[in-house]
């Protein structure tokens, strides 16, 4: 059966692909490396894949192919929204392109679901783009913390996905100036748990701002913080919750 998520954005999480390694500065309190860490030995699942070290939770730098999960949605009759390797990144260099392959190939199958892909690996996404069919129930994303990492933008609007979202999560700084020419949907949050940084209001209110003046569902996930629950998710005075038709 489908694994139930607590992410605001989606219904459910399919992990066929597990393990990663820190790309960027978004990744540094990284909550699938902390739950890699603490299953790690405990869990066959997760075994290898991260380690408690001197400086707090590290990926291995492993990445594992759980193949009796890989056709796993195809059992699930039910529609449902479902967050496509929340424990590893799908582009990550060491996933292997037939796997990913594979994984399109499902998710095109499986045509009742809505399936939503997050990647910070964006340059190999826009490498394999013309390799890949994309099916119309496949909604692919980046993940862009502060504008260092805009690129990963540009090269998400050359690929063939018919729904391009953004998570800006977590959100390090301001974006005044995104270009969301071909975006169909943003996502909003700020770091949680040990060692969150701060994020600004006015940083979400002016993103909040943009999306609302090009016609783009906006969806504000958190606050954020050592206690995401205290937080909250209002954003001046209300919830913002918006999904792509």
């Amino acid at each position: 059966m489908g694994t139930s998520s607590n992410i605001e954005w989606t219904e459910s999480t399919w992990n066929p692909v597990r393990g990663c390694s820190r790309v960027s500065e978004g990744c540094r309190f990284c909550y699938a490396e902390r739950i890699a860490t603490r299953f790690s030995g405990k869990n066959m699942a997760y075994e290898g894949l991260a380690k408690m070290t001197s400086s707090g939770p590290r990926w291995a730098n492993q990445i594992r192919v759980v193949p009796e999960l890989l056709e796993a949605p195809l059992n699930w009759r039910k529609p449902r929204l479902i967050f496509v390797n929340s424990m590893s990144d799908l582009f990550h260099q060491d996933v292997p392109e037939p796997t990913i392959h594979r994984i399109f190939e499902v998710m095109k199958q499986a045509h009742w679901h809505k399936f939503q892909i997050l990647t910070k690996r964006s340059r190999r996404l826009f490498e394999l783009t013309r390799e890949i069919y994309w099916p119309p129930n496949v909604w692919m994303g980046v993940s862009v913390e502060n504008v260092d990492n805009t690129d990963r933008i540009e090269h998400l609007k050359q690929t063939g996905a018919h729904v391009k979202f953004l998570s800006l999560e977590p959100l390090l700084g301001p974006l005044p100036s995104l270009d969301l020419d071909q975006i169909n949907w943003v996502i909003v949050g700020g770091e949680s748990g040990p060692g969150a940084r701060p994020m600004a209001e006015n940083w979400v209110i002016e993103i909040r701002n943009q999306c609302m003046d090009a016609d783009i569902p906006f969806f504000f996930k958190q606050w954020g913080g050592p206690n995401k629950k205290r937080t909250g998710r209002i954003l001046q005075g209300k919830t913002w919750d918006a999904l792509p038709l």
